[in-house]
Formats: C-alpha cells, sequence, structure tokens
C-alpha cells in the first residue's frame, strides 16, 4: 500500500536539468485540493551519476518521486520491481515508496496519453504517424498499440532508430513502418500525429499543415504552442497538448503516491496554466 496520507511526507522530481519542470506545480495542487497540508513536493537536479546516492539518502518520510531525463531506465536496477506498463517500455517515470521500505516503479506516462486522446474524443484510430524515433516515442507506441488498429509510420532521420523503432514495434505488437525524416511531411495526412522531437524541430512542418488536419498530438508544453501546434489548431485541426499529457500523467502519480483517487486532474490543469502563462 502506499505511504500513509495521515503523515507528513515528501515527494519530488528528480532529472536534469529539471528548472523547467512543471511537476512541482500540479502536485502541491494536488496537495492543497486533497488537503495534504503536511505533504511538500521538490524538483532536485539529479542525473545518472548522482541518482544510487540520492536513493540511499532516502528517509521513511518519502513517499514517491517522479522521474524524467536522464533517469527513466538509469533508475530500473534500483528498484525492487516495476510494473508491466514500465517494462513494455524500460522507462520508469513514477517511484513509491511504501511503509515496508519497497520501491516500486511503474510508467503514468503511457496511460496519460491514452486519457490525454480520450478526453479530446480520441477512442480508436486506423493509423498514425510518429515524428521522432526517442525514448517518448516508444512510450507512444505503447499508447498507439490501444488505440491504433493498423499502420503506425515512424519518421527517423537514421538507419539505427529505425531498426529500433521497429524493435519497438515487435515488442508492442504494433504494425510499424519507418520513413526517412526528409519524408516528415507525409505524416500530417495521418489521423493521428504524434510530435515527440525536442523544441523547434518541427517548426519548418507547420507550413505543409493540410487543409483539413485530423489529430497533433504535441508532447512539448514550454514553449507553447508549438509552430506546428498553432498553425495546426488555425487549420481547424485538434490539439493535444504536453501540458495535456503531463497533467493526465500527474495525476496518476498523486493517486498511486498518496493513496487518495480520484486526484483533482482540472485544479491542477488551470495551476499548469497558470503557470505556464507566467513564464
Amino acid at each position: 500500500m502506499p505511504a500513509r496520507a495521515s503523515d507528513a511526507r515528501r515527494a519530488a522530481v528528480l532529472g536534469s536539468p529539471i528548472a523547467h519542470s512543471l511537476s512541482p506545480v500540479l502536485h502541491r495542487a494536488a496537495y492543497r485540493e486533497l488537503g495534504l497540508t503536511d505533504w511538500t513536493y521538490d524538483r532536485f537536479e539529479v542525473d545518472e551519476a548522482a541518482l544510487p546516492g540520492f536513493f540511499g539518502n532516502l528517509g521513511p518520510e518519502w513517499a514517491g518521486l517522479s522521474l524524467t531525463m536522464p533517469l527513466k531506465r538509469a533508475v530500473i536496477p534500483l528498484l525492487d520491481g516495476i510494473s508491466d506498463t514500465a517494462a513494455s517500455v524500460e522507462a520508469v517515470n513514477t517511484v513509491v515508496l511504501t511503509d515496508d521500505g519497497r520501491r516500486t516503479g511503474d510508467n503514468t506516462d503511457i496511460p496519460g496519453m491514452i486519457a490525454a486522446l480520450r478526453e479530446h474524443g480520441i477512442e480508436q484510430v486506423d493509423s498514425a504517424a510518429v515524428l521522432g524515433a526517442g525514448a517518448t516515442a516508444s512510450s507512444a507506441l505503447a499508447a498507439l498499440a490501444r488505440v491504433c488498429s493498423g499502420e503506425v509510420v515512424v519518421y527517423v532521420r537514421s538507419r539505427e532508430r529505425a531498426a529500433e523503432m521497429r524493435q519497438w514495434g515487435e515488442r508492442l505488437d504494433v504494425e510499424v513502418r519507418t520513413a526517412d525524416w526528409a519524408d516528415a511531411e507525409q505524416a500530417l495526412r495521418a489521423p493521428l500525429v504524434f510530435a515527440t522531437t525536442p523544441a523547434g524541430t518541427t517548426d519548418f512542418l507547420a507550413t505543409a499543415v493540410p487543409e483539413r488536419p485530423a489529430t497533433l498530438f504535441d508532447v512539448l508544453y514550454d514553449p507553447w504552442p508549438t509552430a506546428l501546434a498553432a498553425r495546426w489548431s488555425l487549420a481547424g485541426g485538434a490539439v493535444v497538448s504536453g501540458l495535456d499529457l503531463l497533467v493526465h500523467q500527474a495525476v496518476l502519480q498523486v493517486e498511486q503516491m498518496t493513496g487518495r483517487a480520484p486526484a483533482p486532474l482540472e485544479a491542477m490543469r488551470r495551476a499548469g496554466e497558470r503557470a505556464l502563462a507566467e513564464r
């Protein structure tokens, strides 16, 4: 079971870089709504080399950790076990520390993506495209395993990345075809497009948005909107944002760490929107 919600507890997000993270804003908003006045949530700059030492200093007051890059795979050897969802992509973004001393890992990015899509009315598509081939792209494939009934075309820059994405497709039981990044404009015609690349990478595609675009899931949230998302929305297409993803995955983290459900999704979203508006 999660740590007792009535006790003073600590949680935090770890990563490098971490100063930009909105996770403290979202989790603290949830604590306020849930009346968890003794709970705190912080952020710590921790890289792969420092992670074992950080874990070694965790006391009994710690309830959970959120993990971002580059720690999602580095943390796995430090845990007592991970969920099937986390194992499916070999990535952990959530650690729950229980009263008996166990440290278990989960991946809330994947169900967070599915929940964000459903919130925008996307339950099933017959094909999809993914821009990029990093860790977020593999999570996108895991989400598409549940919402896409047909082929997923992944646009990549190298043969090595192409091979990796095809391997993930086989592992996740997704029909993956890879295509060259130079042909990325073709991705925009898909019923669902996942943009999983760093800021600025897809800006050149903004001028290629079709007249009647379908749905774009752009995992970025700062800066927002991206050039692609802005043009997509202007053309009348549906846009799922990185903030949508961040809020939905954070809801699941709060519920796991505190043992309290449902987490206050709308309060967390409003807090994230205010924080972004102030940047």
